[in-house]
């Protein structure tokens, strides 16, 4: 570990402030619905814990207003060309690679990431922009489907909005997490409400001035800030469908409330993602990919690896390749690519690291490295740590961590690996590390997670847009990306058709038969449709 990292000093370093000017924020607040007698919410910079930018707070009375405001604007939005809708996204596609130095910014000033890991939020804006904004016109177009008379019936599927979709977002990726998911929403001509962490509301807010500089209309997509409970529950009363990331406790609370209005939820919770390297993996390379897989973005990332499952043949070969890997990654607070890992985002995921670490450690678990709260770097700084010998009674054995800390574990052969990886109540995100890509595939479909990673830790399965992702048990319900994750926010209509009607061919003609006849005429219509093979 490097122990030469950047210190800010409050005192004497212009930097210990960040804080942003009144005109530089003044822009992005007109997005947000909340009256001035509110009050304001002042988030504080993890690098340094000093205070960033005062934002007005909102009430249940506010996302009433948000979202009334928000279905009279989505009318309009929906009857625009699907066309238009799409070029719209593909302008802020643009914007965003053109301004992510002030976005990327905000996200390190808000969240505490490194920039590395605030990029990566800026290249899956990209992915997820362009990808819908191509493929949106295929997800939502017209379906024609054999009717009930082969040739002389069809239907048609259509697939239109549900109105008002909210979006309760975390802290952990503040762009990602709410714009990437308003995106295929409002290119199905949707309006969208989000709700973001108060700690992180700045780059929502951000993306929310890109989008209308892209074309997007006046109250189409509205923000509401202030307490999770009052307001984020208030908005899950109010859409037509939610969108919410966070803990699975809260995930629960979240799908009662929808079901009791019948509305659709999409729901990405918990992990305590596990990667499997096997007796032929090339321990470097492995060893590589698990030091990003399980330390990127302060180890605040929900299909990140907590648990490094090693067969015993290949273990002791990993950890030589591992230990220093981890021992070299640089902490600091800065602005720019100079760190490898930055700060965590509150004291509460501090207390949260700290306590699996010391648990683990009252129950006879080693650390191999790390485990020391860098309070030189910064008031929230934890260094990436790897424990060994962690028993099940440990909650660091089975709870999420949700911050730099990774366990690593020995099984005998990949039966135990699988059965090790499966022994969770979650099932996010997995990881497989093998030199037969033919084998890992195999591995892969005996994990239950909703996406598998052969010889890469999450990047292959979140960045594969066109591919669906999401959770199983434990760690959700309902798909982002891909055609799942647009048409989670339409809603299905079928179209039946006759063409033969007005020709004597009704199907009223059918029903005037004594119901002998017609059932014995229909029951040999039915055996003639499965001897022609006919869907």
């Amino acid at each position: 570990m490097s122990r030469d990292a950047e210190v800010i000093d409050p005192e004497t370093d212009p930097k210990a402030t960040w804080a942003l000017e009144p005109d530089e924020v003044a822009p992005l607040l007109r997005h947000v619905v909340a009256s001035p007698a509110n009050g304001t919410h002042v988030p504080r910079v993890p690098f340094t814990g000093a205070p960033l930018a005062a934002v007005p707070r909102s009430t249940p009375d506010d996302v009433a207003a948000a979202v009334g405001r928000a279905r009279a604007a989505q009318r309009a939005w929906a009857a625009r060309p699907l066309a238009e809708r799409a070029a719209t996204v593909l302008r802020f596609h643009d914007l965003v690679l053109d301004r992510q130095s002030e976005v990327l910014d905000l996200i390190q000033l808000e969240n505490g990431k490194a920039r590395a890991s605030a990029y990566e939020e800026v290249a899956d804006v990209a992915l997820v922009s362009r990808h819908y904004g191509r493929r949106a016109a295929h997800y939502l177009a017209p379906q024609r489907v054999p009717g009930l008379v082969p040739g002389l019936t069809g239907a048609t599927v259509l697939r239109r909005p549900v109105g008002v979709v909210g979006i309760v977002a975390p802290f952990n990726y503040p762009l990602v997490l709410s714009v990437c998911d308003a995106l295929p929403a409002l290119v199905a001509g949707n309006a969208v409400v989000v709700k973001p962490d108060e700690q992180t509301p700045l780059s929502i807010l951000w993306a929310a001035e890109l989008l209308a500089e892209a074309g997007l209309p006046r109250d189409v997509l509205l923000v509401v800030t202030g307490d999770g409970a009052q307001v984020g529950g208030a908005l899950v009363d109010a859409v037509d469908h939610v969108v919410f990331t966070g803990s699975t406790r809260t995930g629960r609370v979240v799908a009662q409330q929808a079901a009791r209005r019948l509305v659709g939820v999409t729901l990405e919770l918990g992990g305590k993602n596990a990667m499997y390297v096997a007796a032929d993996a090339d321990p470097a390379l492995a060893a590589e990919t698990a030091v990003r897989a399980s330390f990127a973005n302060t180890g605040q990332l929900c299909m990140s690896m907590e648990r490094i499952i090693l067969h015993e043949a290949v273990a002791d070969a990993f950890l030589a390749e591992l230990l220093p890997r981890v021992r070299a990654l640089r902490l600091g607070a800065g602005l720019d690519y100079g760190s490898d890992v930055g700060s965590l985002t509150s004291q509460a995921q501090l207390a949260r690291v700290q306590e699996h670490v010391d648990g683990a450690l009252r129950h006879g678990a080693r650390v191999l490295v790390g485990g020391v709260h860098r309070t030189d770097v910064g008031p929230l700084f934890y260094e990436p740590t790897v424990l060994d010998g962690v028993p099940p009674d440990a909650p660091v054995f089975a709870e999420e961590t949700f911050g730099p800390v990774v366990a690593v574990y020995r099984v005998a052969d990949d039966d135990a690996a699988v059965a090790m990886m499966n022994d969770s109540e979650f099932g996010l995100n997995a990881s497989v590390w093998t030199r037969d890509v033919a084998r890992g595939r195999a591995l892969a479909a005996r994990i239950d997670a909703g996406s598998v990673n052969v010889n890469e830790g999450y990047a292959l399965s979140w960045g594969t847009t066109a591919a669906p992702t999401g959770g199983v048990k434990d760690s959700g319900l309902g798909r982002r990306h891909g055609a799942e994750g647009i048409w989670a926010t339409t809603w299905t209509q079928t179209v039946a058709y006759h063409r033969g009607a007005h020709r004597g061919l009704g199907l009223g003609r059918l029903y005037a038969l004594p119901d002998e006849q017609w059932t014995a005429l229909f029951t040999r219509a039915l055996r003639l449709m499965k001897r022609l093979h006919l869907p």
